[in-house]
């Protein structure tokens, strides 16, 4: 796969994940609290098995595209820029490990406020994160494309 490719790959991956996360952002984690208390378990465990694969491939597509970039970007992509998106990836993953997946797990045990408000609230990191990744992309997207 050519640097060209290869940066249009991790464009699709990126823009798609920044769509996701907003959506899951203002739509579905704000719904949670909806669900109510005899469903929820049902509805988190629901919510975790059937995400993971929507979520998972397109990450490790993002990931792994943009591990490469930093070796074989096209010429209109530096090199840091590239070293910066997998920064930036590495945040959002660091984040949805140490803290949206241990929300998600004590969730499991049945809707709790505080966890369900601390999963609302530190979901920010990754919106914003995945946010600046595709601002990042669609940069260098409109600059290859001139």
């Amino acid at each position: 796969m050519n640097g060209s490719t290869l940066f249009v790959v991790n464009l699709i991956a990126t823009w798609y994940m920044v769509g996701l996360i907003w959506m899951v952002q203002i739509v579905h984690y704000n719904m949670f609290d909806r669900v109510g208390a005899e469903q929820f378990q049902q509805y988190e465990a629901d919510h975790n098995r059937l995400i993971t694969p929507i979520v998972g491939v397109p990450m490790l597509f993002e990931l792994a595209t943009a591990i490469l970039l930093i070796v074989t970007a096209p010429d209109s992509f530096p090199r840091w820029a590239a070293v910066l998106g997998v920064v930036l990836i590495a945040l959002i993953w660091l984040s949805t490990v140490l803290l949206q997946i241990p929300y998600h797990s004590r969730l499991l045990n049945g809707f709790d406020e505080a966890t369900y408000r601390q999963l609302v609230s530190s979901n920010w990191i990754r919106t914003i994160l995945w946010t600046a990744r595709g601002g990042l992309m669609a940069y260098y997207a409109a600059i290859a494309m001139k």
